[in-house]
């Protein structure tokens, strides 16, 4: 019932069900709702608390925060607004992010990587090479793009990339709709990795964008969402070697 109560209020929260500065349900109203006791529900107001969604205070009870103050990369936020948005406006929010991260971490990867991070990016390529299905392809996929952002020698990036994978998932079922996603991720990943094999940091960010822009006409194909507005070369292509 404590998980239950989280899901829901979450979801009300980030669906827009619950506004900026509405009040959450009074206790006797969500415990007579739930049938649980009030140690129950203050629990699971004190992880929506944890989360960013709601503050809590004495007498005044629980106020839904704004999108500004929410955990946004907490596993259970991201997925509540993966549930909740459209999935052409998900699509679109997801790729704009990966746009700014992904060239530039993967032109750090380039340059800094060991060579037993890199081995590890190609073992994940190969296991995507033996994918027999679309559906057998998306956990190779996942730590191709999760052992690049490991690979920058950056633990807040490589957190960052562990985070979007959730979000990233999503995404790969849906571009997974594509008849021909398996011939068209592998080759699209190979260059990534090739230039990540020769230390070519231009050659990495290049094969990125390339890979993102095409991953966005194929979902376009298959959801029928318009383009992403593009992101200027100069944001995208950002070094964060200082970072």
């Amino acid at each position: 019932m404590h998980g239950r109560i989280v899901r829901d209020l979450g979801m009300r929260i980030v669906s827009g069900d619950l506004k900026p500065g509405d009040r959450l349900p009074g206790e006797a109203t969500l415990c007579a709702d739930y049938e649980v006791s009030r140690p129950v529900l203050r629990e699971a107001t004190r992880v929506l608390v944890a989360k960013g969604l709601v503050m809590s205070r004495q007498r005044a009870g629980a106020t839904v925060r704004a999108q500004s103050d929410w955990h946004l990369l907490d596993p259970d936020v991201l997925y509540w607004l993966i549930q909740a948005k459209p999935q052409g406006e998900f699509v679109q929010t997801l790729l704009t992010v990966r746009r700014i991260f992904e060239p530039a971490a993967a032109a750090l990867a380039a340059q800094v990587a060991s060579d037993a991070e890199l081995d590890g990016i190609a073992s994940a390529f190969a296991a995507m090479e033996a994918a027999p299905t679309p559906e057998a392809l998306l956990e190779p996929d996942l730590a191709f793009h999760r052992r690049i952002a490991e690979a920058t020698g950056n633990a807040l990036l490589a957190y960052i990339g562990n985070m979007l994978s959730l979000a990233l998932r999503e995404s790969i079922k849906l571009s997974s709709r594509h008849p021909d996603t398996h011939a068209l991720s592998l080759p699209r990943h190979k260059a990534i990795l090739t230039a990540l094999q020769h230390r070519d940091p231009l050659g990495a960010r290049q094969a990125t964008l390339v890979q993102l822009d095409e991953t966005l006409g194929d979902l376009s194909e298959v959801l029928e969402v318009p383009t992403v507005p593009c992101i200027q070369e100069g944001l995208a292509g950002t070094d964060l070697q200082q970072a």
